[in-house]
């Protein structure tokens, strides 16, 4: 069970001018290779006592100020990021040989933000929003359907679902971002950009 990489080579002159160019740069190119979920992005979060935990979230935003996801503001990953202020991100490109890595400080977006993205969301993931107190103990999946057949009675003739004041965005703003590629005799390409006390940003190689 070992792969080893052929990808070309991957140097500070091939970088964009800034990290968020540059990830919206290979997320474009993951997508046009037909990736399944190239917005998909490992959460990794820890408690207050150090206990760490991971899921997979979408990126649902991205510009130089962080990259967004959505969820249920009670969820255990919620929870997490309300004590610590602090998580980081992998996108795992497997097929592409790549992957990035953020890491940074979280804030919740703002109201008027996760009203946007969430008109956009389709009628029955608003309701499954409704239905789901995420991260909490069910007896049964049949608990679950119960739960989501009265939000979807309650709503029923709604045309505008309001928005949850438990759900919304999380933004993660990175203190650095490092870029891998996979190379042959695991000589892989690992550039990453790091913010200083300035805000500047530099960008460093590290050793594979």
């Amino acid at each position: 069970m070992r792969t080893d990489y052929t990808s070309r080579p991957f140097d500070v002159g091939d970088l964009a001018p800034t990290w968020h160019e540059q990830l919206a740069s290979w997320l474009e190119q993951a997508r046009d290779a037909g990736l399944a979920e190239p917005n998909a992005m490992v959460l990794a979060t820890a408690d207050p006592d150090g206990l760490p935990s991971s899921r997979t979230v979408l990126c649902k935003g991205l510009d130089a100020g962080g990259v967004v996801f959505y969820t249920n503001y009670t969820s255990a990953k919620s929870h997490d990021l309300n004590r610590t202020r602090v998580a980081s991100v992998t996108f795992p490109w497997y097929d592409l040989h790549r992957q990035v890595q953020i890491a940074g400080r979280v804030e919740r977006c703002s109201e008027a933000q996760s009203d946007a993205y969430w008109a956009l969301r389709p009628r029955g993931s608003q309701l499954g929003a409704w239905a789901s107190a995420q991260s909490t103990i069910v007896a049964g999946r049949t608990v679950l359907d119960q739960a989501l057949a009265g939000v979807t009675r309650r709503f029923d003739g709604v045309e505008q679902i309001p928005r949850p004041p438990h759900w919304g965005g999380w933004r993660v703003l990175p203190w650095q971002v490092e870029f891998w590629q996979g190379r042959a005799d695991r000589m892989h390409d690992r550039l990453r950009f790091e913010v200083g006390r300035d805000d500047s940003w530099s960008v460093r190689r590290l050793a594979p």
